[in-house]
C-alpha cells in the first residue's frame, strides 16, 4: 500500500483563509497610507523651499546691481501690469518680470519654480484677468517697495523704498512666502503680495481681516526672509482656518513691517 494512501491534497486557500489575508493587506495599507502621505507632503515642502531659495536670491542679486533697491512689487504703468513675477497678460510673460537675468534658476520659471507645488493650479481661482497660473508666492512689497504696492500705495508710499542695507536684522524680515487669499465660502485665490496682520490706512494701523501667507505645508508656511535664508514657520494665529491663512507674531514686527510703530 502506497504511503501517500489516505493523505489529503489542497488546491489552494479556503475562504476563511482569503478573508484573512485581504484583512491582513487592508490593515498593512491603513498602516502605510499616511506615512505615505506625509513623506509626499515632505517632498513638496521640500521642492518648495527651493523655489523660495532661487526666487531670494533672484531679489537679492537684483538689489546687488540697482543700487541696493529691492525690485518693484508691481509697474502698472504698463498694461498690462508687470508685476515682481512677470507680465499679467493673456498668456501671463514670466520673461517680462524685473527678476529675469537675476534667477538662479531663470531657465525653470515657466516650469513652475514660482508655483508652490502644494498649491496647484486648479485648488484656485487666478487672481485677475489672467485664466493660468502665475505664482503662488507673495512678496513684501508693502514694506520692501510701498510705492510700488497696487492697492496700497496712495496710503503707503510716503514710506521709504527699502534698500539691502536699510533692512534692520534681515534675518527676520519676511521677503517671500507661500501665499492665498481667502474670500470666504471656500473660495480662494492666489496672492502675489504678502500682506501684513495690520495695515495703514488714513493715517492709522486697522487690523487685517484678510492676511494672505498660508500656512499649507503639514500646518507651516515656508518663508524666504530678507537675508536669503528659508525656513517653515508655525501660526500664532489662523485668520481663516479653512484656507490657513494667518500671520505670525502678536504684530506687524519684527517679521511683516518692522518699523511701523514709527509711522
Amino acid at each position: 500500500m502506497s504511503g501517500l494512501a489516505g493523505t489529503s491534497r489542497r488546491g489552494g486557500f479556503t475562504l476563511v483563509e482569503l478573508l484573512i489575508v485581504i484583512a491582513i493587506i487592508a490593515a498593512l495599507v491603513g498602516v502605510l497610507l499616511p506615512g505615505l502621505s506625509g513623506v509626499r507632503q515632505m517632498a513638496m515642502s521640500t521642492a518648495c523651499k527651493s523655489n523660495l531659495r532661487a526666487i531670494g536670491l533672484g531679489i537679492k542679486s537684483y538689489a546687488g546691481m540697482n543700487r541696493g533697491l529691492y525690485p518693484p512689487l508691481a509697474d502698472w504703468r504698463q498694461w498690462p501690469t508687470v508685476y515682481w513675477w512677470g507680465e499679467n497678460g493673456t498668456p501671463p510673460d514670466f520673461a517680462r518680470g524685473p527678476l529675469v537675468g537675476y534667477l538662479d534658476n531663470e531657465a525653470g520659471i515657466e516650469d513652475g519654480l514660482f508655483e508652490c507645488p502644494a498649491q496647484p493650479w486648479g485648488t484656485y481661482v487666478p487672481q485677475g484677468a489672467t485664466p493660468g497660473p502665475t505664482t503662488t508666492y507673495g512678496y513684501n512689497g508693502y514694506y520692501l517697495c510701498p510705492r510700488a504696492t497696487p492697492g496700497w500705495a496712495s496710503s503707503i508710499g510716503h514710506r521709504p523704498w527699502r534698500t539691502s542695507e536699510s533692512v534692520k536684522d534681515p534675518g527676520k524680515v519676511f521677503m517671500v512666502a507661500d501665499t492665498l487669499m481667502a474670500w470666504g465660502r471656500g473660495v480662494v485665490s492666489n496672492n502675489c503680495l504678502l500682506d501684513p496682520p495690520w495695515t495703514f490706512s488714513r493715517g492709522r494701523w486697522t487690523e487685517n481681516r484678510f492676511t494672505t501667507l498660508c500656512f499649507r505645508h503639514m500646518g507651516r508656511a515656508n518663508v524666504c526672509f530678507a537675508d536669503g535664508h528659508v525656513e517653515s514657520v508655525l501660526p500664532t494665529r489662523l485668520v481663516d482656518a479653512e484656507a490657513m491663512t494667518g500671520y505670525v507674531g502678536e504684530s506687524n514686527a519684527p517679521h511683516y513691517v518692522p518699523d511701523w510703530e514709527d509711522w
